[in-house]
């Protein structure tokens, strides 16, 4: 026992005397190879690391300009809404499906996820920090204002915004300040985007004009005003129209009493895009502001509109289980389209407008219990189960999946600003 012990302590004193040894070795070697090092390549002072400058947005660090945010799932999660149909005194009372007795709260959490990114949880105070001084617009049809309406949501979980003004009882134009951001957020109602007369018996008329070669001088003549842009349209194009090129009739779309040439909407519509960006590059190129369009967000009626049911899933479709019909695969490519060749022209021509789509195509498509259904209308079934119902399968609750629509277009200003 007394020998084995002996042994291992010579053993231990050897390996260390070899292990002093060889990392003098290492060290007396490593000496002429930093200095042929420092020979070969020089440290210059101008190429000093420059400090880091601490913002008060850290969050702008976190920006992944290689994040597909458009194709992904939709996931269940924990995270609880940031406000409620109680909590927010901006949402128009047919999206308010909490207060107006929905029963379900399932569609509430869901986020969706990109498959190769993470999408963080709106944060109110980094967007108003982002956007402070500035003028953001939401300008088109009523998925416009849904959009905005989240947002001023949103945003009030941590400045109160105050209306500063609003046209009339339609609310179709309408302003907010967050005074202590200086913050302007707006809503332009412009259906087509381009000079357009409406349908509506106050009008006598029983189909809607486009001009498409002008933009609506209602959003158009303020341009200069606004820092960001957002643009959403697509569902008004549905609906009968004539449409003009100045004074000349390109034709129609769903005119029978007219002796006009029955064309298709989808060349109208990517007109009105066109002449739409054509006219923000014309005025904003060398300005330093942002554009979006909001894509074309599917409805999901399942039969006809006012028949019980006609949009009544509970949970999101999985991946595969929903394909894109092809009016909406042809809304979205034709936006997608035309954001990408204006995008194109601006870094071609060195132009500082930032022009980007906020694809949300996919997102909405997979998303059917979503809508506020029979409770557009406050308590339907209050009497009793009901055959016939009027429904909302276009636009969306609120709090509800549009939410994460503003969750992407902060990731845009993260962008922009970054």
């Amino acid at each position: 026992m007394g020998t084995n012990h002996h042994y291992a302590q010579i053993h231990q004193q050897n390996a260390n005397c070899f292990t002093k040894k060889l990392i003098a070795w290492a060290l007396y070697s490593l000496i002429p190879l930093a200095l042929i090092h420092f020979y070969l390549f020089p440290i210059s002072p101008a190429q000093t690391p420059p400090p880091i400058i601490e913002t008060t947005i850290e969050h702008t660090k976190q920006t992944n300009p290689q994040c597909d945010y458009f194709n992904g799932t939709w996931v269940k999660s924990t995270i609880k809404p940031l406000y409620n149909g109680m909590s927010c005194g901006t949402i128009k009372k047919g999206q308010n499906c909490m207060v107006h007795g929905r029963p379900d709260t399932g569609y509430l959490h869901w986020r969706w996820k990109p498959d190769n990114c993470q999408i963080p949880p709106f944060d109110p105070t980094l967007f108003l920090e982002l956007i402070n001084n500035r003028h953001v617009a939401f300008i088109g049809d009523s998925m416009a204002r849904n959009q905005l309406e989240s947002l001023l949501c949103l945003l009030a979980t941590k400045s109160e915004p105050e209306l500063v003004y609003s046209d009339s009882k339609e609310n179709k134009f309408r302003r907010w300040v967050f005074k202590e951001y200086n913050v302007t957020v707006s809503v332009f109602w412009s259906p087509f985007l381009v000079k357009g007369l409406e349908k509506s018996a106050a009008s006598g008329l029983n189909h809607n004009k486009l001009y498409l070669d002008s933009a609506d001088e209602k959003w158009a003549s303020n341009l200069n005003k606004f820092d960001v842009m957002v643009f959403s349209i697509g569902h008004w194009f549905l609906h009968p129209a004539i449409y003009y090129e100045g004074e000349r009739v390109l034709g129609c779309h769903h005119c029978p009493e007219f002796n006009h040439t029955e064309i298709g909407f989808f060349g109208i519509f990517q007109k009105a895009i066109n002449t739409t960006l054509k006219k923000v590059k014309d005025e904003l190129n060398m300005s330093d502001k942002l554009v979006v369009v909001t894509t074309f967000s599917p409805a999901h009626f399942e039969g006809e509109w006012d028949k019980a049911g006609a949009c009544s899933k509970k949970e999101p479709y999985k991946q595969g289980e929903k394909e894109m019909e092809y009016m909406d695969t042809e809304m979205r490519k034709v936006e997608i389209e035309e954001v990408t060749e204006a995008a194109k022209e601006m870094e071609a021509t060195k132009g500082r407008l930032r022009i980007e789509a906020l694809d949300v195509t996919k997102l909405a498509l997979m998303r059917p219990d979503g809508h506020p259904g029979p409770y557009m209308n406050p308590n339907p079934f209050a009497g009793g189960k009901k055959e016939r119902v009027q429904n909302d399968c276009v636009h969306w609750c609120l709090p509800g999946p549009i939410d994460s629509w503003n969750e992407i277009l902060l990731e845009i200003v993260k962008r922009w600003r970054h």
